[in-house]
């Protein structure tokens, strides 16, 4: 609660028109201090079908990339960044002592783009990126599983390296990010 988290962390450093912080930003930023405010978690608990799916199928992701590499995936809960106090990741998983996991059960054409190699969603490398940040970690397995199809086809990994200029700057959005809500809050509270 109140803590800038990993799935969110492309809302962050999103822009808007001319450079402008986006309205995602925005909103994001009036969550944290409602949550700091309150004490309670903000959303309205509404989860799609693909966010279901998605939930749902995660175990069996993450099974599917145990047994294809021979590895134990770790779940861990919520990762406190190690400097900055009020932001942190919740990993899918952590793989040995130098990677971690993350899984995405998207949609059946989405899944398909993956495996014809189309890029990663560039939200989805962020939150990679930030995972590093709170964990250390070396690299980190992008898993996009879709059960729907052939087994040699359910999933498809791509590994991405910790990339240190990409977290300083992500870490350098958030230290401004909280800044701007710790002095919105003081405006509020006074």
């Amino acid at each position: 609660c109140s803590r800038v988290t990993g799935s969110r962390i492309g809302d962050v450093v999103r822009k808007g028109k001319n450079g402008a912080p986006s309205k995602m930003r925005e909103t994001y930023m009036g969550d944290l201090i409602a949550e700091r405010l309150s004490g309670v978690q903000t959303g309205d608990g509404f989860v799609s079908p693909a966010m279901q799916w998605g939930k749902d199928c995660e175990d069996k992701a993450r099974a599917t990339y145990a047994f294809m590499y021979d590895v134990e995936p770790t779940k861990v809960g919520f990762v406190i960044h190690p400097t900055i106090e009020m932001a942190g990741a919740s990993p899918d998983s952590l793989i040995g002592d130098v990677g971690g996991l993350e899984l995405k059960c998207p949609n059946t054409s989405t899944h398909i783009d993956s495996l014809l190699g189309s890029d990663i969603n560039p939200d989805y490398i962020k939150q990679i990126q930030w995972n590093m940040a709170c964990t250390g970690r070396a690299w980190w397995d992008f898993g996009s599983f879709d059960p729907r199809l052939p087994p040699s086809m359910q999933l498809c990994v791509r590994r991405v390296s910790r990339d240190d200029k990409c977290i300083a700057e992500l870490e350098a959005a958030v230290r401004d990010f909280l800044s701007e809500l710790d002095a919105k809050l003081a405006q509020l509270t006074s």
